[in-house]
């Protein structure tokens, strides 16, 4: 199938990143979004996101004259819908007295109707953003209906994840393997003919159920092995263990690589994706479902970790370091970092965070420094949430000139404890009983 003009709906993480690429490829693309602000922004060439590599792939698409702007679509030979899929604020499912997450599939909806209008026969239409399983052939195919065209026999319809690493988003969506399911094998090959414009990996052809279920296994995977550590870490410190010596210990055998733990799990895909699977059947997924409490509740524990080393919450002045949800990323969504400023501010303690990637951040409830010496000078405590490689880099003697703190909380296993104990410092870390001066 020959291309010639796309239209991506959603332009985030992954939608602009894709766009970019497409156009520095030799197709058209028309980007829409419905935030004015971000088109506006995209159009001074300038980015409203983070990711290396981004900006000179969109300004050397943007200077070719194939990446445009738009807050509403056009015809196209194809379609890509990557908009996001958070949960449903306040709105839970409930099986067996257990409650669960929902999805809010309404910007999914929105970008299917939107492009109705614009619709022919022919045309390719993919879904990346990720789903519970049979969105495309329950949801978005009927929706698509209303057109008078039926897919699979007028058009094409396809979903195909996004398994792209933040931080790595530029090279991955060239390198890695793609999986492609369609609602008819005709379809599949379609989508496969339109990503190996750029795609150099290998692109595997599915249905689509299955596609959107890759994705999801993929993540849930991670959390549930995330869960382990994170429990392992609980256990360790109850036990008077250090749960980083045990993990590097037990992970010499050779059939067993447990993860690391830390503040919790966030981004848009792991502390996510497992609820499409609960909610699709509740009946089926408890242990997708535990593993998710667990890791839901990994915040807490980090908590009563600060409230030990500082004998209490109230009044305390914490310099919490990190927000977003991974390291060297500027990526705060569901981020596990946020929620442990909230629950010890909800304890009366007073926090001033600083992330290094987003300075700008306005987060509801959080106090947000222009620095880290801002951040750490009225200190009582440090407490490292995200091993960003700036904060590794960071030198304790240094700092103990800066600030009046001298307890520090680490919950990534991301400073050396001796080199700050040797600097004055009484040093605490989750799952480390040991590591107290």
């Amino acid at each position: 199938m020959n291309f010639n003009k796309i239209c991506i709906i959603g332009l985030g993480y992954i939608g602009l990143p894709t766009a970019s690429t497409f156009a520095t490829h030799g197709l058209h693309v028309l980007g829409v979004d419905i935030n004015t602000h971000i088109i506006e922004t995209l159009r001074k060439g300038d980015l409203h996101i983070h990711e290396p590599g981004l900006r000179e792939t969109m300004t050397q698409a943007i200077q070719s004259g194939r990446f445009t702007f738009s807050t509403k679509p056009e015809e196209a030979d194809a379609f890509i819908i990557a908009v996001p899929t958070p949960f449903q604020e306040n709105k839970f499912g409930e099986y067996n007295g257990v409650r669960y997450k929902l999805a809010d599939m309404r910007a999914v909806t929105s970008a299917a109707e939107a492009i109705l209008p614009f619709l022919k026969k022919g045309n390719l239409v993919i879904l990346e953003s990720t789903s519970p399983p049979r969105t495309t052939t329950d949801l978005i195919a009927p929706i698509l209906a209303r057109s008078g065209l039926e897919a699979g026999r007028d058009f094409h319809l396809a979903y195909s994840p996004e398994r792209v690493l933040p931080g790595q988003i530029m090279r991955e969506l060239v390198e890695n393997a793609r999986v492609v399911g369609g609602i008819t094998l005709e379809s599949a090959k379609a989508a496969r003919d339109l990503y190996s414009t750029f795609v150099k990996g290998e692109i595997i052809e599915t249905d689509a159920t299955t596609a959107e279920m890759v994705k999801l296994m993929e993540n849930t995977y991670r959390d549930v092995n995330i869960a382990i550590a994170n429990e392992f870490s609980r256990l360790a410190d109850k036990f008077g263990v250090d749960v980083w010596e045990a993990i590097n210990l037990a992970n010499r055998h050779p059939r067993v690589k447990i993860l690391s733990p830390g503040a919790g799990v966030g981004g848009h895909c792991i502390s996510v994706d497992p609820w499409f699977f609960v909610e699709a059947a509740p009946e089926i997924t408890s242990l997708i479902y535990h593993s998710r409490q667990v890791n839901d509740a990994q915040p807490s524990f980090v908590k009563e970790v600060v409230r030990r080393a500082l004998g209490s919450l109230n009044g305390k002045k914490i310099a919490a370091l990190g927000l977003a949800y991974k390291p060297d990323v500027d990526d705060l969504r569901e981020s596990p970092a946020n929620e442990v400023v909230h629950l010890l501010q909800n304890e009366g303690a007073e926090v001033k965070a600083w992330e290094p990637f987003k300075p700008e951040a306005n987060l509801a409830g959080i106090n947000m420094a222009s620095s880290l010496e801002s951040a750490i000078q009225d200190a009582d405590a440090l407490l490292l949430l995200v091993k960003h490689t700036e904060f590794a880099k960071i030198n304790p003697q240094e700092i103990a000139k800066k600030t009046k703190a001298r307890i520090i909380v680490d919950a990534v296993n991301g400073w050396d404890r001796e080199v700050w104990k040797k600097n004055g410092f009484q040093f605490f870390r989750i799952g480390d009983n040991k590591s107290k001066s």
